[in-house]
């Protein structure tokens, strides 16, 4: 399957990386397109280029009877990832509806729950985010009077992605249902209050949007559970935690916010995060400390060997070059380290928007 991949500006070889394994790891032959600080990642699957290039009008009719498989939603550097419906790298812009509900007359996947509408995150495509938002307003209708389109948002059904790279080129694609809602560009809108002690807030409370279920986020995020921020200093993890009714444990040398202090949710302990230990074991575990990641990844695992929490986010810090094998290296650590320790860790990891040079990592036991 032909992909279109979303990223941060500058994370194009972590991306185009991270799906060339994936990709040779289910044995399809294809490769990875790229452009520097654009935002996107093509892959190219020379398979579904060769069955179209020659394939016989009533068997490829044949084959769009069945919906094909969807693109893998597991990828850390990806922030969105579509399989490719239609590239339309000529429209006109007095015109660009007519061949796009051409380009869908056929597709297996109708109708489509919900429309996203577009750009990548770039400096050269965001002055395209207001031709997205108001080509969004005149295509919704338009799908729906063709069937293509569902009357009412149904998040249980693919999105239909429309991705703008000009007014005269765009790529229409399809992801998988997520039971939630999809956000354009695969960023979440989030407003940081002005009582919050840091900007690194935003960073859990995009974790918990992107990492968690809606389920999950009901289940795991109850009044009254407990949690400890090792690095907790200024303290917006640990006060995002409060806005959870969460009570927590906010290891750090550093001094809190009086904001976050005044919640009455919060112990502050003066301690090193790498040596304090918990005297009994607690629902979170949440660490943003400025260290290597390989030291990070054993410490987290350390946790869990020890039955300290029964789950965790953490970030670990990339490196300058070679990102991908470092992020592959340090999970791959922190799995043995658990396994070691007799206990399974299941693991979801992104980077997020309001990550820079880091991952994200979601753990349970």
């Amino acid at each position: 399957m032909n992909l279109l991949l979303l990223c941060r500006p500058g994370f194009e070889p972590e991306t185009a990386a991270e799906i060339a394994d994936w990709a040779a790891r289910r044995e399809i032959a294809g490769y990875p397109q790229a452009e520097r600080g654009s935002g996107w990642v093509r892959f190219h699957d020379l398979a579904a280029q060769q069955e179209n290039t020659g394939a016989d009008p009533e068997e490829e009719a044949g084959r769009n009877t069945a919906r094909p498989a969807l693109p893998p939603r597991n990828l850390i550097f990806a922030r969105q990832c579509v399989r490719v419906l239609a590239d339309l790298p000529q429209l006109d812009p007095s015109d660009r509806l007519t061949p796009m509900l051409a380009a869908l007359a056929d597709t297996p996947w109708r109708p489509f729950g919900s429309l996203i509408v577009e750009h990548p995150d770039s400096d050269a495509a965001r002055p395209l985010a207001g031709l997205a938002r108001s080509f969004g307003n005149a295509l919704r209708p338009a799908l729906r009077k063709a069937g293509l389109l569902s009357a009412s948002e149904d998040l249980q059904q693919p999105c239909l992605h429309l991705c703008f790279f000009s007014g005269t080129h765009a790529v229409l694609g399809v992801s998988q249902p997520r039971g939630e809602r999809i956000w354009p560009q695969g960023i979440p809108r989030l407003r940081l209050p002005k009582e919050a002690p840091s900007r690194s807030a935003q960073k859990l409370e995009e974790a918990f949007q992107i990492l968690l279920r809606p389920d999950e986020r009901e289940q795991w995020l109850k009044p009254g559970m407990s949690a400890v921020d090792l690095g907790a200093a200024p303290g917006g993890w640990s006060w995002i935690l409060t806005r959870h009714h969460i009570h927590v444990t906010a290891i750090d040398n550093g001094p809190l916010a009086d904001s976050l202090l005044a919640t009455g949710l919060v112990r502050h302990l003066r301690a090193d995060g790498f040596s304090w230990q918990p005297t009994q074991p607690v629902d979170w575990m949440v660490c943003d400390m400025v260290e290597q990641p390989r030291r990070v990844a054993a410490r987290m695992a350390e946790w869990f060997a020890h039955g300290w929490c029964r789950r965790a986010v953490f970030n670990l810090k990339l490196p300058m070059k070679k990102r991908h094998a470092e992020v592959q290296a340090n999970l791959a650590d922190f799995h043995a380290h658990c396994a070691e320790a007799g206990v399974a860790v299941q693991t979801r990891a992104r980077q997020l928007y309001h990550d820079r040079e880091e991952i994200t990592v979601l753990a349970w036991s």
